[in-house]
């Protein structure tokens, strides 16, 4: 299937949206060829689609007249939010319209700062671009929120908006403190020796000896063995039983993503999680949909889930790699984004497709929306057991 500029289909995003502690509670949607809203309000409806069920799904709406009520028909209203432009507060007209959107169950958020006029709409919290200025005080109070703060990048910007008033945030995680309490660098360095020895096959002995090195780790996967994905008979304890329930295959994926965990055992989760849980799950049903067997799968994977170690580890991507016996495909795709693993990592890394990234992986616009769902379900399933 090849992307199509003619397709029906709309070409969406998402963008994940993050409460204060880091947990996804909202997707951002992304449209592409300029969908009208209720065609994104279509995808709701899908049955693919009830893997976001337990998200708010944030409706860009340039033009509140351009939604009518009957596009609602059949959706769980509680979770649409709808974004609207300061200046649609402006218009009677439109103020009737989000009143009645309002009125059906929708939330609505105003880009940028609008007048006590748009509380009349029902609009509860502001959506702003917080990368260059804050919103007044006055207009944070106006409306009850949550607030939406975009592109707060640095850690010191997220927390002048969480200051503020916001308690929603999208854009790309700001980059973890390496001098942060309780975090020497061991037990990275610990994954990284556990994940070589999986590379060469070793004895389950050395895995084990390994793991008992360090209480962290050992804590992540005895939770994860012994959490509801696995449902083992009876609680497991020790090492050799949890390699045998993961499997090697299982266990070397998630001690990849084990990388990305919490520092502490009661902190909050790390950001860069979820996150590199979406790209390795979308790769590797890229890499499906493909044809490609199951080394190719894992190989997709394996990009995605490395692709953000250089944000993590503060460290370049060339170094990284020079540490860990990759293959030469994986190593191009991390350090150039070169050859077909490298032209799928581009892609997964756009909350904003556009069709020529498509049609060079080869896939049209409903095939990359279903992988993102498909996507999605895992990266959630996985932050919720990490």
């Amino acid at each position: 299937m090849f992307a199509s500029d003619s397709s029906p289909f709309p070409l969406v995003g998402l963008k994940p949206v993050s409460n204060t502690q880091n947990q996804w509670v909202a997707l951002a949607f992304q449209p592409v060829t300029g969908a009208a809203p209720s065609a994104l309000l279509s995808l709701l409806s899908d049955a693919d689609a009830q893997v976001l069920a337990s998200l708010d799904c944030i409706i860009p709406l340039t033009d509140p007249l351009q939604l009518e009520l009957s596009h609602l028909d059949g959706l769980a209203t509680g979770r649409i939010v709808l974004s609207i432009p300061a200046a649609a507060c402006d218009d009677e007209a439109a103020l009737k319209r989000c009143a009645a959107l309002s009125d059906a169950g929708c939330r609505l958020l105003v880009e940028g700062e609008a007048g006590i006029h748009a509380s009349r709409a029902g609009v509860r919290g502001l959506n702003v671009d917080c990368g260059a200025a804050l919103p007044s005080a006055l207009a944070m109070l106006t409306f009850p929120g949550p607030h939406l703060a975009r592109n707060a990048a640095a850690a010191a910007r997220v927390e002048e908006c969480r200051k503020a008033g916001f308690t929603w945030f999208s854009g790309a995680p700001a980059e973890p403190s390496a001098d942060e309490p309780g975090d020497d660098g061991t037990s990275r360095k610990r994954l990284l020796a556990l994940l070589g020895l999986l590379a060469r096959d070793a004895d389950s002995r050395e895995l084990e000896a390994l793991l008992k090195q360090d209480p962290a780790l050992s804590y992540h996967l005895l939770k994860l063995v012994n959490s509801a994905a696995f449902a083992p008979a009876s609680p497991i304890h020790n090492f050799g039983q949890a390699i045998n329930v993961l499997g090697r295959r299982q266990l070397q994926r998630w001690l990849q993503l084990l990388l990305y965990a919490r520092r502490e055992v009661d902190g909050p989760p790390n950001a860069l999680l979820p996150l590199a849980a979406l790209r390795a799950a979308q790769m590797e049903a890229l890499s499906k949909l493909q044809g490609g067997d199951r080394d190719a799968q894992d190989m997709a994977f394996l990009v995605g889930v490395f692709s953000l170690l250089d944000v993590l580890l503060a460290m370049p991507m060339t170094e990284i790699v020079a540490a860990l016996n990759l293959d030469l495909d994986v190593v191009r795709a991390l350090v150039e984004r070169a050859g077909p693993l490298g032209a799928m990592l581009r892609l997964v890394e756009q909350h904003e497709p556009d069709a020529g990234a498509l049609s060079e992986v080869g896939i049209d616009n409903e095939t990359y929306w279903r992988s993102l769902l498909q996507a999605y379900q895992w990266a959630l399933q996985v932050s919720r057991n990490v």
